[in-house]
């Protein structure tokens, strides 16, 4: 039988790609009973993976609708580790560094959760992240939290206050997650309060890190954040063409695989 982790990923899986799936369709699946099915599709909709409908659930994506936190939780959860890494051995300790909200930064939280440096994190996701375990747990990072609206799910801060914050310090890095990249506009979020919130943190480091996978690359977002002129190093999954590295070189964005 499937562990509950590999099961709600399963079923996240299948509802990037179809519309509808049943009950019946996911025991198969997931060789798990009705029972285990149906406790997994409730706490999955309570998460935002899905829509509960009757005898099974509805995919929230390709309803149109933007995934939701859980849903990006579970997805490419490997991958984002590996980035999570990368980027992490590339922050020296005792630096200053501002993190960017998302499913990405919260795993590069996990990463620097007993590293000695100073972080104002985006998202309360984050904090929880780097402060896991309590004082029983080690040393954890100085923390500056921006203030500002939070934004329900997300669990991020927005809004003018937010910006003000940000840009009234001076970082030695942002690690910035945005939510699409491609070579002809540079960094994307999915809304203007997000993409202001990406622009304050990267125009107030001293360097740029992007963290983000290879689903991402060309992927659909509508709110300019920064040109690639504006990164310093790209950490991702993704396996470049030629001329797509002849691109980012020109840009002087340096390429980090994992």
């Amino acid at each position: 039988m499937s562990t509950t982790e590999e099961r709600h990923r399963r079923i996240g899986e299948l509802l990037r790609h179809r519309e509808h799936v049943s009950v019946d369709e996911l025991m198969t699946a997931c060789g798990a009973s009705g029972a285990t099915i149906r406790r997994d599709l409730d706490v999955l909709a309570l998460h935002g993976v899905l829509r509960r409908v009757h005898g099974g659930a509805r995919s929230l994506v390709l309803g149109g609708e933007n995934p939701e936190y859980g849903q990006r939780e579970i997805e490419d959860l490997a991958v984002k580790v590996r980035i999570a890494a990368g980027v992490a051995a590339l922050l020296p300790d005792r630096g200053h560094v501002w993190l960017d909200s998302g499913t990405t930064a919260t795993e590069v939280a996990r990463q620097l959760r007993q590293r000695q440096m100073t972080l104002m994190p985006m998202s309360l996701r984050a904090v929880n992240a780097l402060t896991e375990g309590g004082p029983a747990a080690g040393r954890h990072p100085e923390l500056l939290l921006p203030g500002g609206s939070l934004i329900n799910g997300e669990q991020s801060f927005r809004g003018p206050m937010t910006e003000t914050n940000i840009r009234s310090l001076r970082f030695d890095a942002a690690v910035v997650t945005p939510c699409a990249l491609n070579l002809r506009d540079g960094l994307l979020a999915h809304d203007l309060d997000d993409a202001a919130v990406k622009r304050a943190g990267l125009e107030s480091a001293g360097r740029v890190i992007v963290a983000c996978s290879g689903t991402k690359w060309n992927a659909s977002a509508v709110a300019l954040v920064a040109p690639l002129a504006a990164v310093d190093v790209l950490v991702t999954d993704r396996q470049f063409s030629t001329e797509e590295l002849d691109r980012l070189t020109q840009n002087s964005v340096e390429v980090v695989i994992v």
